[in-house]
């Protein structure tokens, strides 16, 4: 009888199924002049493809990256990945330096995505894609900025919405477009008004170093 109960244990560690757990997550902006629109967070099995370097954008990342829309993307990697898959908000804007916090459950095997654009810029993003959650204690990641690629880096106020500049938050394809995710470098000297009359945001308040976010994943055990 213990040999059975042993050898039926195994095969549930083997095939995935494992009892549901908990994790704090935390995520701070050390950006100096960047602000976090909602935070996507999904645990799932596998890869979710996000950020996928090299890659052309999806459209719902594309969403994402340009306007800080969360609910496409979800719904993306929760088509990609139905089985055993969580999706969920960390609502509010993230300023520079601060900190916020959220819990989510899942399993042993699972793994983390987030993902949240930055404003005010283009189409520039902060992710980490498919992080293993820790069987125990606690694993911190640093998060680096990826240009999705989808929209010309104009830094044109016309061109970036939130509340610095209030302006588009889409645009069409262009051939000015990189085409491609890839490690965002920044701001650049681009001047500062475009002629029409619309700001072009200087680099001296609104660029970064990579990494711009530091991740705390915690492994907790509460009743709840």
């Amino acid at each position: 009888m213990l040999k059975r109960l042993v050898l039926v244990a195994a095969l549930l560690s083997v095939s995935g199924i494992a009892a549901a757990a908990k994790w704090q997550v935390q995520i701070t902006n050390v950006t100096p002049g960047q602000t976090f629109t909602p935070i996507l967070t999904a645990v799932h099995y596998g890869s979710s493809g996000v950020p996928q370097v090299g890659a052309a954008p999806s459209a719902a990342l594309a969403t994402l990256a340009e306007g800080g829309a969360t609910g496409p993307l979800g719904e993306e990697i929760l088509a990609a990945r139905p089985h055993g898959t969580t999706i969920a908000t960390i609502d509010g804007l993230l300023g520079p330096g601060q900190t916020a916090q959220t819990y989510v459950r899942g399993r042993p095997g699972q793994r983390l995505t987030l993902a949240a654009m930055l404003i005010p810029t283009n189409d520039t993003f902060v992710a980490i894609g498919s992080v293993f959650l820790p069987i125990h204690g606690e694993k911190t990641v640093h998060a680096l900025a990826y240009d999705a690629g989808s929209e010309p880096n104009s830094q044109n106020c016309a061109d970036m919405p939130g509340p610095r500049c209030g302006g588009q938050p889409d645009s069409p394809m262009s051939p000015d477009d990189e085409g491609f995710i890839h490690v965002s470098n920044g701001f650049h000297d681009l001047g500062t008004e475009d002629g029409a009359g619309n700001e072009i945001l200087t680099p001296a308040h609104y660029t970064w170093n990579n990494p711009v976010a530091i991740v705390t994943i915690r492994r907790v055990y509460s009743a709840d």
